[in-house]
């Protein structure tokens, strides 16, 4: 894969569960990302974008964050609460936020960079869907749609067929899926919970590897929960941004289907070689940790 700098708008439900804030400080210390921006998505977005603030500010980098969608395009708040906000107190953090949408941030930066900025989204599509909609410029003019977002296969039985990010705003995601940018955007790519699941961490060793400053407002919010291990679900989607190896990828069709309860958002994923979708199969999970801590030397 290329070593030149990667443009990167980030899409996100900070605030909630970890892996966004882990996610976060991958990219602030990537030396080949160039983040562009951050955009909050889901309940108190504006608390959402304070927790981002307070890791940008670990890192010395002044990006710009503007809070996005709160409601979803359809049905109830899933996620209404940002409780990594309790260490807020303790890590120097911006409290005002550009009134700007969101959609409008998102469309005027990557008009700037015609075909080079990636949309990493890894929470809910709310914002996403808006811009494409709002904007039918859009996919033509982004370098790729990258995204945490689904389950294409019934490798976890025990879980609910809709994966949470899809599960939060089905409508959304289904704007995304049905969307006529196969031709567009170079990659449309799902990093879902059927390779996600195989990259998790014990507590003691998250103890023991988030000693960079970066990650020290980060292992603070991990303890906001009752956890003995975390699932790096959104860090595999920004890590196989800058290698590729990481993963290995089936394309075909994905499709949302709209049910009622648990399972609303469950995804219909046919496989075809000349599918619009790019789906994350296999992953090397040894290789993702190498390559996420490395990162931070």
């Amino acid at each position: 894969m290329s070593r030149c700098k990667v443009k990167i708008l980030l899409d996100t439900d900070i605030g909630s569960d970890i892996d966004d804030a882990v996610t976060l400080a991958y990219l602030l210390a990537q030396a080949r990302c160039d983040l562009l921006g951050i955009t909050t998505v889901s309940g108190l977005p504006i608390e959402r974008a304070m927790v981002a603030s307070a890791i940008c500010n670990a890192a010395n980098l002044n990006i710009p964050i503007i809070p996005g969608a709160e409601k979803p395009l359809d049905g109830p708040i899933r996620q209404p609460k940002v409780p990594q906000t309790e260490v807020l107190t303790r890590w120097p953090h911006e409290t005002v936020f550009s009134d700007v949408s969101a959609t409008e941030f998102m469309a005027e930066t990557i008009r700037s960079n015609p075909g080079e900025v990636i949309l990493l989204a890894v929470g809910q599509m709310t914002n996403i869907a808006d811009l494409f909609t709002s904007h039918p410029d859009i996919p033509s003019l982004v370098k790729s749609l990258h995204m945490m977002l689904g389950r294409f296969t019934d490798r976890q039985p025990e879980a609910p067929n809709s994966e949470w990010n899809v599960h939060c705003d089905p409508a959304s995601a289904a704007i995304i899926y049905s969307a006529d940018i196969s031709s567009k955007i170079a990659r449309h790519t799902s990093i879902g919970l059927d390779v996600t699941k195989d990259v998790m961490m014990t507590t003691a060793k998250i103890e023991q590897h988030f000693t960079h400053p970066i990650l020290e407002p980060v292992l603070e919010m991990y303890h906001t929960g009752d956890r003995k291990y975390m699932t790096f679900h959104d860090p595999l989607a920004a890590v196989t941004l800058f290698d590729d190896s990481i993963c290995d990828y089936e394309r075909g069709t994905a499709t949302v289907n709209r049910l009622k309860g648990r399972d609303d958002g469950a995804i219909d994923w046919s496989p075809n070689s000349n599918g619009p979708h790019n789906v994350a199969v296999t992953v090397d999970p040894n290789r993702f940790f190498d390559s996420y801590f490395g990162v931070f030397g």
